[in-house]
């Protein structure tokens, strides 16, 4: 789970769930467990209502947050192909990496990744290309009514809470 600003600094960042996790749960977690303390975006315009608020916030990040991963896999290819090590061990590794984006984007003055709105440029590494295409071309996703209300249940919890959150 990850949150980043519109400069592509990632805010927010939770690691250590399994790759089968779902998304709606993940979030749910976040959202709900005191112990993540999830923020809560920040204020602009004047929508007309929770749902336009929402959906204005979330496509608004949506580009800078798929810019972000871009980056962020680019540069660290151990990313696209995760070593087996122990759960925990990976998610250090994941965190390192994100603070890693996080200080090059801080300091540095010209970067390949961060320079100019060109595609990003990635190195390419056959075996993993391979194995990443062989991947993305088996997953099939199947979700359940009860799955979708409970994505649902949860946009309007936030919704909710972000409508609130402007209203003071």
């Amino acid at each position: 789970m990850c949150i980043c600003s519109f400069d592509m600094k990632f805010t927010y960042v939770v690691a250590g769930w399994e790759g089968s996790a779902n998304d709606a749960r993940i979030l749910s977690e976040c959202a709900t467990n005191p112990d993540y303390e999830f923020p809560a975006p920040p204020n602009d315009r004047n929508p007309s209502g929770k749902r336009e608020l929402f959906n204005y916030r979330h496509s608004s990040l949506r580009n800078v947050i798929e810019r972000c991963f871009g980056v962020l896999k680019a540069r660290f290819l151990i990313l696209k192909q995760m070593p087996s090590y122990d759960l925990k061990i990976q998610k250090y590794i994941v965190i390192a990496c994100y603070g890693i984006h996080n200080f090059i984007r801080t300091n540095a003055e010209k970067d390949v990744y961060f320079d100019g709105d060109e595609d990003i440029p990635e190195v390419q590494d056959a075996t993993i290309q391979s194995t990443h295409e062989t991947l993305n071309d088996s997953v099939e996703f199947s979700i359940s009514r009860d799955q979708l209300r409970e994505m649902a249940n949860v946009r309007d919890e936030i919704a909710d809470h972000i409508w609130r959150a402007n209203r003071r």
